[in-house]
């Protein structure tokens, strides 16, 4: 009887696939263990540029001048934020962040007052209907 044993495992130490044939470089590698590269090792930089978002408050400006601009504040912040968009299409954002951030706070001013005129010329005329009752 003839017996023949198959194995279905590869040996541990292998890490190769059964087929695999060792092309030259590597065999030269394995057989002194470092690679015989004439240049020295270098390494790449990516350089990526972190632009700085600089919002220049434009929409809000335009909307505080248009319907509430209460004390014209709303269109100084609407000049800020064309200044800001302006130094941001230059390229000068150290020249666009103190307009825009200007810009912010007034329109920021802006919605308040207008929302406590508004109020106060809602509430003010209901107390004088009610004293005159």
């Amino acid at each position: 009887m003839n017996h023949t044993v198959q194995t279905f495992f590869t040996p541990a130490s292998t890490y190769r696939p059964p087929n695999y044939e060792m092309p030259k470089e590597e065999q030269e590698v394995a057989a002194s263990g470092v690679p015989h590269n004439p240049a020295p090792p270098t390494s790449t930089v990516i350089r990526i540029h972190s632009e700085t978002s600089v919002p220049d408050h434009d929409v809000g400006s335009l909307f505080n001048t248009l319907f509430i601009n209460s004390r014209c504040l709303g269109f100084t912040a609407f000049a800020c934020s064309v200044k800001s968009r302006d130094g941001k299409m230059v390229g000068d954002l150290t020249r666009a962040q103190p307009y825009a951030s200007a810009a912010k706070c007034l329109n920021i001013w802006a919605l308040i007052l207008g929302i406590i005129m508004t109020i106060l010329l809602i509430i003010i005329p209901i107390l004088i209907l009610q004293a005159y009752q």
